[in-house]
């Protein structure tokens, strides 16, 4: 090699290795890109009410039955992606939560009420952005009580997801509820149970408020649409300010705690805070019968410690100022009697020094 090949070879080297770096680059990029690329879509998917030409206008299903009877209705799901999707169909108890919302047991408990009337085929596939319509059949069993019974179906997918460093299976689901009123004698009844505190503030010149919680639990056996509420004025003589809480619904044998929020309670003590439940039947329509109100009066005690420190600290410095000032006056008065007792000693001795 002369002497112009070793000084050009050095470059030659560095030209080959960055070469060599870019396709590295390249091919450890590509497949990557690739497989973003091919990453599937997320599934969407409606569930809906509907009969046998295609989904109906409504949101869920009310049946109204006898024990014993069956119905046979419809469910349409329609696949919104760009795929085919198997679809698990599922039917479960329903129950409303505490926000009320409707919601189903999930696939991993056991329904005992009326999501085990509903029988519907385990799995559907659904061709991309078409629609599958599903019957399914409600059979109510002869020894069903009367009232309402909740329940809800829904197509489901699974998807595998991470939990503390181990794999589990994803449940993504939706559906609708399936609400069946068993015919026989209604009964509404609702148990009632207010308690609350009251809630001081320190500033003795501003009212404190008044929290009270509502326990309310559905003992009949149809569906109830609850409300509560305190009206302005806690009691006689005081400007208490308005609290309501949203109308819930409630099933049979649902418990629910309302908390209302009472503002502007001045504390007199015993103060009585009216709390007004309203409570209404749900009818298979969606529509509500009035059953009722009740006014049930809360006792708060209500303890003006501010107001009485404030008349402590007072009655404590008028004691001070009166024991002070008496005090002054008792010193006064030992003066004087000291001086008197002096001038009559003087008085003495001037008779014998004359």
């Amino acid at each position: 090699m002369n002497q112009a090949s070793r000084r050009i070879a050095p470059y030659l080297r560095a030209v080959a290795c960055l070469l060599m770096a870019t396709f590295a680059l390249v091919w450890g990029i590509a497949p990557s890109a690739s497989a973003d690329a091919e990453a599937p879509a997320p599934v969407t998917w409606s569930v809906s009410p509907a009969d046998e030409q295609g989904p109906l206008k409504q949101s869920w299903v009310e049946l109204e039955l006898d024990p014993g009877s069956t119905a046979e209705r419809h469910l349409a799901v329609r696949n919104l992606g760009d795929r085919d999707v198997t679809f698990a169909i599922s039917a479960a108890d329903g129950y409303f939560t505490d926000k009320g919302r409707f919601n189903m047991l999930p696939a991993n408990a056991t329904s005992v009420a009326a999501g085990t009337w509903i029988a519907v085929q385990g799995k559907v596939t659904v061709a991309a952005g078409d629609t599958a319509i599903v019957p399914f059949t409600v059979a109510v069993p002869d020894d069903a009580t009367p009232g309402d019974h909740a329940a809800g179906i829904a197509a489901s997918i699974y998807s595998q997801g991470a939990k503390e460093g181990a794999q589990v299976s994803v449940e993504s689901r939706v559906g609708f509820r399936v609400m069946t009123r068993v015919k026989g004698e209604l009964n509404p009844q609702l148990a009632v149970s207010p308690r609350g505190q009251y809630d001081m503030t320190w500033n003795p010149f501003a009212p404190g408020a008044a929290t009270v919680d509502v326990d309310l639990e559905n003992t009949g056996n149809v569906r109830l649409k609850v409300s509560a509420a305190t009206p302005g004025g806690a009691q006689p003589g005081q400007d208490a300010k308005s609290s309501e809480a949203p109308a819930q619904e409630l099933l049979p044998g649902d418990k629910r705690t309302i908390t209302l929020n009472v503002a502007e309670v001045w504390p007199l003590g015993a103060v009585t805070v009216p709390v007004t439940v309203k409570q209404d039947v749900v009818t298979m329509s969606g529509s509500v019968e009035a059953l009722g109100t009740a006014v049930h009066d809360v006792t708060l005690w209500a303890i003006p410690w501010p107001q009485l420190i404030i008349l402590f600290a007072v009655l404590l410095m008028a004691f001070g100022a009166f024991w002070g000032r008496h005090r002054r006056k008792k010193q006064v008065q030992v003066l004087v009697e000291q001086a008197r007792e002096m001038g009559r000693q003087e008085a003495r001795a001037q008779p014998n020094n004359a």
